[in-house]
């Protein structure tokens, strides 16, 4: 894996809506790989990679020969600036799922000169008991960037500003410890698979505002018409020490999750048996991802037109949505191993009904 392009886009900022960052960056690693780049009104970007006897009329024909979509999401969660108070202080919203639990006293940085500044709140010292078992919530905190007043703050930063958090990735060797690898390491797997070449037309699409409503994929699944889809995550982990025994949904480190079932859609079963397949043929570790809550592009995807089947391959990632999640260097490349093989592998008859 290119641990430095995976830094990369990583620390990038790039909160739902504001992906900008990021899709400079992944242009610039397509530029020598796609047969055909471009990118839509909404700011998805579509890299074609034609296959070995491509059908005529290409990619944009939805008549056109066997075209798979492979998508990864290039925005993550974050905050949003909703006003300016007397002190200099501002307040945010969250923008996708956030626990406001994990923001106290995180470094941000606001806006696009990327201000520095802190999420604070009241300390401990001046708290009462009572409030201390309360859960803390995202309208009592604060995004302090040091400013001694309203207008000092309304110079560098203003309402509608995002601020991502100040996260820089470590390699921890096994493992890497950074923020938003949900979805960078789907964006990271994505480039690394667009090296190849495959037997028919593969389209990947780097998908805008996963993290608020799927809304990217939903546009992009419309205009390509594929006849099946994969989606690459980096998806939720629950394999911390606990009390019950209870079966967790991914584990790190036991190979990529291949997704049944989520709170968005059912995978297709015949790509899901084609994954496996794959797998255990091409002797690659995996887990099957419980079927429990959360949901990827796929939900938007599947649904397209006449329908597209799909399915999901995820990175376990531990701390999901926090400003420093963990994933696996093994569970990367493994990710990439099963993918590259499983389109290699892969026939019209395989979706075939």
């Amino acid at each position: 894996m290119d641990v430095n392009l995976l830094r990369r886009l990583s620390e990038a900022p790039g909160v739902s809506g504001n992906e900008g960052a990021v899709r400079r960056i992944v242009a610039e690693a397509l530029r020598d790989h796609a047969d055909r780049l471009w990118a839509d009104t909404i700011g998805n970007v579509f890299a074609l990679r034609r296959g070995a006897a491509p059908p005529e009329g290409g990619v944009s024909d939805p008549g056109a020969g066997f075209r798979v979509m492979v998508a990864a999401h290039m925005d993550e969660v974050g905050l949003m600036v909703t006003d300016i108070g007397d002190d200099g202080s501002l307040s945010f919203e969250a923008v996708g799922g956030i626990d406001a639990r994990v923001l106290v006293s995180q470094p941000v940085r606001v806006g696009g000169s990327g201000v520095p500044g802190v999420i604070g709140v009241k300390p401990v010292h001046l708290t009462a008991g009572g409030e201390r078992e309360q859960a803390v919530a995202i309208g009592s905190l604060r995004i302090d960037i040091g400013a001694d007043g309203r207008d000092a703050a309304a110079r560098r930063v203003k309402r509608g500003d995002y601020a991502v958090f100040a996260t820089e990735m470590l390699d921890l060797g096994p493992t890497l410890l950074g923020k938003a690898f949900d979805d960078r390491g789907g964006c990271a797997m994505l480039l690394d698979l667009l090296a190849d070449r495959y037997p028919f037309d593969v389209c990947g699409v780097f998908t805008v505002q996963e993290e608020v409503g799927l809304r990217g994929a939903r546009v992009a699944a419309h205009a390509l018409a594929p006849q099946a889809a994969f989606v690459l995550e980096c998806g939720i982990t629950d394999d911390t020490p606990k009390k019950r025994d209870d079966t967790p949904v991914t584990r790190l480190g036991h190979g990529p999750a291949i997704t049944v079932m989520d709170s968005t859609m059912i995978a297709d079963p015949r790509l899901v048996r084609h994954l496996v397949a794959t797998a255990e043929a091409e002797g690659i570790p995996y887990q099957l991802r419980a079927p429990k809550g959360g949901g990827t592009d796929g939900g938007r995807i599947h649904l397209a037109r006449e329908g597209v089947p799909t399915a999901v391959v995820s990175i376990p990632c531990r701390y999901l949505h926090t400003p420093a999640s963990l994933i696996s260097k093994s569970d990367f490349e493994n990710a990439v191993r099963l993918v590259r093989a499983a389109l290699h592998r892969l026939t019209p008859e395989v979706v075939a009904r």
